[in-house]
C-alpha cells in the first residue's frame, strides 16, 4: 500500500487563508454590565428557552454581538462553589456557541433546584438551550 503525501494546491491554500479564524473568547463587550442592560432584557424578552431549573431570556440588540448576563441568586443556589460552577459552565457554553448566536442580549436565570443538576448534564443542558435560543431568534416573528 502506498500513501502519497500531496501538498494542497494553491487554490486550496488561498481558500483556507481567506476566512479569518473564529476566536472563542469571552470578552468584556460580550457581557451585560449594568442594570440598564439587564432591565431592558427583563422588560422585553421575546425570546425564551426554558428548563425546570434554568431560564434564558433574550432580545435582539443593535451591537452586532451576542452578550450574556448571569443571575444565579443565593436564594436558589446556596453554596458559592455551586453558583460559580453554574456560571462557569454557562459562560463556557456561551463562548462555544457565540458564533452561531445572532446579536442578542441574553440572561441566564437559575431557578430553584438548579444545584441538583449534575455537572455533566449542565454542559449539554446549556448547549441545548443556546440552540433553542438561536432557532427562536432566527425564526420570523408573527
Amino acid at each position: 500500500m502506498t500513501v502519497s503525501l500531496q501538498s494542497p494546491t494553491d487554490s486550496e491554500q488561498n481558500e483556507a487563508d481567506t476566512s479569518p479564524p473564529q476566536r472563542y473568547q469571552f470578552r468584556k463587550n460580550q457581557r451585560l454590565l449594568n442594570q440598564a442592560l439587564f432591565s431592558a432584557v427583563f422588560a422585553d424578552a421575546p425570546i425564551r428557552a426554558s428548563h425546570p431549573n434554568f431560564l434564558i431570556l433574550a432580545r435582539l440588540n443593535t451591537t452586532g454581538v451576542a452578550r450574556l448576563g448571569l443571575v444565579i441568586p443565593k436564594k436558589h443556589v446556596r453554596k458559592a462553589n455551586q453558583r460559580n460552577q453554574i456560571k462557569r459552565i454557562a459562560r463556557e457554553t456561551f463562548r462555544k456557541e457565540q458564533h452561531k448566536l445572532p446579536a442578542i442580549d441574553a440572561i441566564v436565570l437559575a431557578r430553584r433546584g438548579a444545584e441538583i443538576v449534575p455537572r455533566q448534564q449542565l454542559t449539554s443542558l446549556f448547549t441545548g438551550l443556546w440552540k433553542r435560543i438561536t432557532k427562536r431568534a432566527s425564526a420570523p416573528t408573527p
